[in-house]
Formats: C-alpha cells, sequence, structure tokens
C-alpha cells in the first residue's frame, strides 16, 4: 500500500508524497498520503497505510510526526491516520493452536510471545505521548488494515531459508497432508492473465453469495492487476486451481520486496476433497520461496482465543495452514479539527453497526 501504484487502485482518494531529510538531503523517511475528501466541508482524512515507511528505531519519531502535522494542518486535513509498518510482536502457530484447542484464554496476547521487539513498544508510549491514540485490542475487526495477521515463515528463526517440505513442515498434520496430496493430484494450477479476471470474479461472485458477503466488481482486479504489473511484473499474480476444464477455486497474491500476501480468494462448492483452495497455498509458497520471499501472508486474523467466538475459526484455520500471528503497532490517530473528527468517528461506529 506505499507502493505509487496503489494510488492507481484506490482512484476515490487523492495521492500525496511525502518525504523527510536530513542536513546533508538524504532521505530519511517518505510516505504516499491517500487523501479522502468530506464533502461540503472541504476537509479531507488523511491516511498513511503501512506508513510512513522509516527506520523508527532510529529516529525519533518527533521528527518525523511534527512537521507532517503542521503540513497537513495548513492542508486542511481533519484526521490522521497512520500505520507504522512495525512488528511489536508474533506467536508461533503451534503455540496458538495449543491454546485454541485447550480454552480458557480470551486473547492471544495472553500467550508467552514468539518474539518481542521492545523498541517497537517504546514507540506506541512514545507515540501516546505526543498525542496520538488507537483503538484497544479487541477481538472483533475493526475500519482500516487488521493489527493481528496470519504470517506463514518462509525462513528459520535464525534466518535461514527454508525449504518447501520446511514450510509444510509447520502445518498441521491434516493440511500438511492434504496440501501434499492436491499438489500431487488431477488438479491443473494455471497462472491467469487480464482476460482471465472475468473468471475469477465469477468465482467470486459464487464465494460471495455462499458465504454471505459482498465482492467486488470485477473492474477492481482489472485495475489491481493492471497498475501493480505496471509497477514491476509479476506483483499481482491470480492462480486457478482447475479439474476436468472447471475452475474449482483462484487466488490472487501481491508479492513486493521481499513479503507475498495472499489479498484474495475465492472457491468452488464443487470437488471438496481435491482441496483446491490447499493446492493454490502450495503453490504460492513454492513462487514465494522461489523469489527470495521471507513471509507468505495470508491476511487479518482476529485477537481472540475464544473458540465461542465467530471469528475464532479463521484463526484456527490459517494456523492450521502454518501461520504464526503477528502484531503490528496499528494504526493511530490524530485529530486536526476535533469536532470534524468526533462527528467522522460516529458515522464510522453507526456503520458498523449496519
Amino acid at each position: 500500500m506505499q507502493l505509487p501504484a496503489w494510488a492507481g487502485v484506490k482512484s476515490e482518494w487523492r495521492a500525496e508524497y511525502l518525504g523527510w531529510f536530513d542536513p546533508q538531503g538524504a532521505l530519511r523517511a517518505s510516505v504516499q498520503v491517500l487523501h479522502r475528501p468530506v464533502p461540503v466541508l472541504k476537509y479531507t482524512l488523511a491516511y498513511l497505510p503501512e506508513g510512513p515507511v522509516a527506520d523508527w528505531s532510529v529516529l525519533d519519531p518527533t521528527d518525523i510526526t511534527t512537521p507532517m502535522l503542521a503540513h497537513f494542518k495548513a492542508s486542511r486535513v481533519f484526521l490522521v491516520r497512520m500505520g507504522p509498518p512495525v512488528i511489536t510482536r508474533s506467536w508461533g502457530t503451534a503455540a496458538v493452536r495449543k491454546a485454541l484447542a485447550a480454552g480458557g484464554y480470551s486473547l492471544v496476547t495472553e500467550l508467552e510471545p514468539l518474539q518481542v521487539d521492545d523498541r517497537a513498544a517504546a514507540l506506541a508510549e512514545q507515540l501516546r505521548g505526543l498525542g496520538w491514540t488507537k483503538q484497544e485490542v479487541s477481538e472483533d475487526f475493526t475500519a482500516g488494515q487488521p493489527e493481528f495477521s496470519g504470517r506463514i515463515p518462509l525462513i528459520s528463526a535464525d534466518g535461514q531459508a527454508l525449504d518447501l517440505d520446511g514450510v509444510l513442515a509447520q502445518m498441521n498434520q491434516n493440511s500438511r497432508r492434504q496440501a501434499r496430496k492436491a499438489a500431487a493430484g488431477p488438479l491443473e494450477i494455471q497462472v491467469g492473465g487480464i482476460a482471465d479476471i472475468e473468471r475469477f470474479h465469477a468465482l467470486s461472485q459464487e464465494t460471495a453469495e455462499r458465504d454471505g458477503f459482498t465482492g467486488r466488481p470485477a473492474s477492481y482486479f482489472t485495475t489491481m492487476m493492471k497498475a501493480l504489473n505496471a509497477h514491476a511484473p509479476g506483483t499481482f499474480t491470480v492462480y486457478f486451481a482447475v479439474h476436468e476444464g472447471r475452475d474449482l477455486a483462484a487466488a490472487i497474491r501481491v508479492r513486493t520486496g521481499q513479503g507475498a500476501w495472499y489479498t484474495y480468494g475465492a472457491s468452488s462448492s464443487a470437488e471438496r476433497k481435491l482441496y483446491a483452495p490447499k493446492a493454490l497455498i502450495h503453490r504460492m509458497i513454492t513462487d514465494s520461496l522461489a523469489e527470495g520471499c521471507t513471509f507468505l501472508d495470508l491476511g487479518g486474523v482476529s485477537a481472540t482465543l475464544d473458540n465461542e467466538h465467530h471469528l475464532a475459526g479463521l484463526t484456527q484455520f490459517k494456523t492450521t495452514l502454518g501461520c504464526d500471528v503477528v502484531q503490528t503497532l496499528g494504526e493511530w490517530d490524530y485529530p486536526l479539527n476535533k469536532a470534524v473528527a468526533a462527528a467522522f468517528n460516529l458515522y464510522m461506529r453507526l456503520r458498523d453497526r449496519g
């Protein structure tokens, strides 16, 4: 979301680019800002997804936020929302699976973490001291990017690249068996192009109707593919698992730098025992390893460990695929016009309640 190409996908937002330079003129931080206008009032929400990009362990947050807020205030921004791309803690896939099975826990934050970044905790305290606020850890998803996500590690704890067997070993026994069976079975894995977006959209619509959510139009995926692959070929890949000419599953993966993200998926109700979605996971892992990625992110998860919660199944599913649970610093707000910001937050709360 910090690629300039992403602004071409979010065309309803206005993009702005900011940079921070030291006295010698060297670039020390940068950010792509997406501005969302408020009708009539002529104010904007300034959204910094996964930004600013900086070495937050070295730079003082005051040096980042003070000039940025002054710039936004002069630009009639009513609220700044930023999500510094900093990982605070992570929990191992096996530990989370065990806790879900055992019961007795409310949140993943109650478990002993696999890794902790003390510098990230210090940064959070500094931001609070500067007047920034964030929502407390919740079991439910909120607007913006999720604070917790499920990531399949493609490197070991000491930073060494894993092979395919090493990655699959992180899955639980059933998922590992199904992934291998799907990859070796009668399914054909195809990589599509622009002309195949309609195929993806058709399967996506079937999934949305079955699971009761509203899908995106085909034009969104077409725009996304064109914009990201114009940045660098192979950034956006659409995969299909096909059996006897029928699409059983499809997935979109985005890759940039050393990261890969499974961003959208769809599946048919037919031929479930061929495990088509797992065949695509197997292929995405294989491709991501070949490209030198260090993780494959399967998207947001809830922090809940309560098996009665409606999102617990999502955490369970992703950890069976070998995902560690990773917590980022989250998204932080700074109101520059408190009245407009309060009205906006009220609107968002009412919208989320349906």
